[in-house]
């Protein structure tokens, strides 16, 4: 008597929705993550408390170009203010590290083999560990941004609830919220380009103080071609060039040129990165 053999079932991918819930449980329980977001809750505390301490100098300096000098009675800058400072370092570093923990990390510790021989699909491996990133970079944002709302109301105190503009008006606490909104959507934008471009030299190595390291130094390096003036011809190709013009919203009325620009610049970052990216990872070894 024969026995009939059947045809092995073919391997049925995960749901991308279970996925993508898998990689955000990942990220939030890594603890880094975590010291991270608390080291961005602390700037605009740290920032309320020092502007409150020394505000009869800074009441001095009142109408100055300095946007600390601007939080003494007038809170509702503060959030603003601690975006754009951390802007400059801590915020990529945040998004560089979720960047190279999700690819070169897992490499090191020899997860990614596991995930590249699972019936999940490189291009949707790659949308997940993107999507990672990301969350990282908008919960690093809101975080500044919500904390920077608090410490502006409790500790330094808004100009009877409203916002006095570096142009010298006022603007209710409604517009000052929506403009607040513009500038965390804004930064969460100059953040997924760093987090693609990282995410691509992620997939390139093991390593990932190797990612860490390149892309703080490339980014290091184009603040100093900024300052170059004999460089300007460099600025419209400079990521980090555009990246004083989310202080824009805290002028009346509000130019929208440096905005959008940067945000030109930094979808083109995203494009290249995620491309290099997807294409390494369609071609990666297991």
């Amino acid at each position: 008597m024969t026995t009939a053999v059947l045809p092995a079932a073919a391997p049925r991918s995960a749901p991308l929705a279970r996925l993508l819930g898998s990689e955000l449980t990942w990220v939030l329980r890594r603890p880094r993550t975590l010291v991270m977001l608390g080291v961005l809750a602390l700037i605009p505390i740290v920032i309320a408390i020092g502007v409150t301490v020394v505000a009869d100098e800074f009441a001095d300096r009142r109408g100055g170009p300095g946007l600390i000098g601007a939080v003494a009675g007038n809170g509702l800058v503060l959030p603003v203010a601690s975006i754009t400072l951390a802007l400059a370092l801590l915020l990529p570093m945040a998004v560089t590290t979720a960047a190279a923990d999700a690819i070169a990390g897992e490499a090191a510790s020899g997860t990614l083999r596991g995930l590249l021989l699972a019936p999940v699909g490189r291009l949707r491996l790659v949308v997940m560990k993107a999507f990672g990133v990301l969350v990282v970079a908008t919960l690093a944002v809101l975080v500044i941004a919500v904390v920077g709302v608090l410490a502006a109301l409790v500790v330094v105190g808004a100009a009877d609830g409203q916002l006095v503009t570096l142009s010298g008006t006022t603007i209710g606490l409604a517009e000052a919220m929506g403009r607040l909104a513009v500038v965390v959507v804004w930064t969460v934008g100059q953040l997924a380009a760093v987090g693609a471009i990282a995410l691509a030299l992620s997939s390139l190595t093991e390593h990932p103080m190797v990612v860490l390291a390149a892309v703080l130094g490339g980014l290091i390096v184009f603040g100093v071609l900024t300052a170059v003036p004999a460089l300007d011809w460099l600025q419209p190709y400079l990521l980090t060039s555009g990246w004083t013009a989310g202080a824009d919203v805290l002028r009346d009325p509000m130019p929208w040129g440096g905005l959008i620009e940067s945000s030109l610049r930094a979808l083109c970052y995203t494009a290249v990165g995620a491309g290099l990216a997807t294409h390494r990872m369609l071609r990666r070894d297991a």
